[in-house]
């Protein structure tokens, strides 16, 4: 198949400039001014800004999880993904307490295999981490999995303690992989909800409330000074607040390998989301949702490059059947809220179109960063010749409203109901096949391909 595209505006992470792109099979190789060649489709773009596919670095599908599953799985969530301009996302395998890495990944790519409508990578995310460990470790980034997630939260779960922390920073930055920290005090926090419980609070308000922000500025501090003594890379997921903000910001500025993601619920949403009935269900995540103020920090740290990628965490649960298994309990409620679809159009508007950051900056925040840093540039994460042809003819002059009746993603409500945004996802391409066509969905199940990536960090 070759495709032309035709009179758009090109922007990246660093151009922005008119032309017209020619992709044969699934990679560009022409971009000039006026090109006259033959092709199978010739897709105009005038008046529209033809932009790199989003890359969303950090998904849950099919992730069980407190007593349920993710409502989304890797057809579903995928699908709704290419509806709002994402084109690869890298989602979580899980390696389950006592069994080997490896077991893990193996789940995982059992759960997508043949499922995807567009690309994707994983992380693991480590529950066991001994010297034992690293010979699988390196075998897995071997295979193309160069990063892994660990916990300082959910006790009994996925916490791992220090040492395990600095082992797995050690093996993995000898190998160029890169340790990605869910930076909570988990331990003082259960202590925190145990003793709200006992008091009877149990709506869902109180997932914030006991989830202070020095709790994961405290997180974030360690997970650093870990990294430095590991002598590798950090990256710091869902920072939430200006708290942890600030530990990010200070140890950059002495120069340690320290990133950081933010989500667009920390950007537009906030404590008061919780109000005083079980609705505040749908807004229970991890980190929780904090005081509006935070919100002017994050922009802040996007703006100025202490916060490096705007992933949306999706991972998320019904109101029915699933958030309701923790109607008398806030603690009992499944963790996480969804937003793939939603991501791209949102960053746009509260970024770009409200004056916040330029137009190459979103596309580094929204696609470009992400391919660096998670070893996948210029594959992925730019319009050039070589690249992938994972293209997004997105419209600038459109708006739309947000909303559980018209999205795509598998679940009975929208965190952001009722929100306009400005920007729109028209055309999108996915290795320079059509999946999203004038916002109608053209492709296929198992159009996605895994992704083996190489070293991360290099920005």
């Amino acid at each position: 198949m070759k495709t032309l595209i035709k009179n758009g505006r090109i922007v990246t992470a660093v151009d922005d400039y008119h032309a017209d792109i020619f992709i044969d099979g699934d990679t560009v190789t022409t971009i000039g001014k006026s090109l006259d060649m033959e092709a199978d489709r010739v897709i105009d773009a005038t008046g529209k800004v033809v932009i790199p596919g989003g890359i969303d670095p950090h998904t849950h599908m099919d992730l069980p999880f407190g007593g349920t599953s993710s409502s989304d799985d890797f057809w579903t969530g995928t699908r709704a993904a290419a509806y709002g301009g994402t084109t690869t996302i890298i989602d979580f395998a899980v390696q389950t307490k006592g069994e080997s890495m490896i077991a893990g990944v193996d789940t995982w790519h059992q759960k997508a295999e043949g499922k995807t409508a567009i690309d994707y990578g994983f992380h693991l995310i480590t529950t066991d981490f001994e010297d034992k460990h690293r010979e699988e470790m390196h075998t897995l980034m071997d295979e193309g999995i160069t990063s892994f997630k660990l916990f300082m939260a959910y006790p009994g779960v996925f916490l791992a303690d220090d040492a395990t922390i600095y082992r797995a920073m050690t093996a993995a930055g000898d190998r160029g992989g890169l340790v990605c920290m869910h930076a909570e005090n988990g331990i003082v926090i259960d202590e925190i909800v145990k003793r709200a419980l006992a008091e009877g609070r149990t709506a869902p308000k109180y997932h914030a409330l006991t989830r202070p922000t020095v709790a994961e500025a405290e997180g974030v501090h360690r997970a650093i000074a870990i990294a430095e003594m590991a002598e590798s890379p950090v990256y710091i997921v869902h920072l939430s607040s200006g708290d942890a903000l600030n530990q990010v910001r200070e140890a950059r500025d002495r120069g340690i390998p320290a990133f950081a993601e933010t989500c667009p619920q920390y950007l537009f949403l906030s404590i008061d989301d919780y109000g005083e009935t079980f609705e505040g269900a749908k807004y229970v995540m991890t980190p929780a949702l904090r005081e509006k103020e935070n919100q002017t920090e994050l922009w802040k740290g996007l703006k100025m490059d202490d916060l490096q990628v705007v992933s949306t965490d999706h991972c998320p649960f019904c109101m029915k059947e699933q958030k309701e298994l923790g109607k008398d309990d806030f603690s009992l409620i499944p963790n996480g809220a969804p937003g793939v679809e939603n991501r791209m159009s949102l960053i746009y508007n509260g970024g770009v179109h409200e004056n916040r950051i330029s137009l190459n900056r979103f596309v580094e925040l929204t696609s470009t960063a992400a391919a660096k840093m998670f070893g996948m540039f210029p594959k992925k994460g730019t319009i050039a010749v070589g690249s992938d042809a994972d293209i997004v003819i997105f419209d600038t002059g459109k708006s739309q409203t947000i909303s559980a009746d018209t999205h795509h993603m598998n679940v009975d409500y929208s965190a952001y109901e009722g929100f306009e945004v400005q920007g729109v996802v028209e055309t999108v391409l996915s290795r320079g096949k059509v999946v999203i066509d004038q916002g109608e969905y053209t492709g296929e199940q198992g159009d996605g391909q895994f992704i083996k990536r190489g070293e991360c960090v290099k920005i």
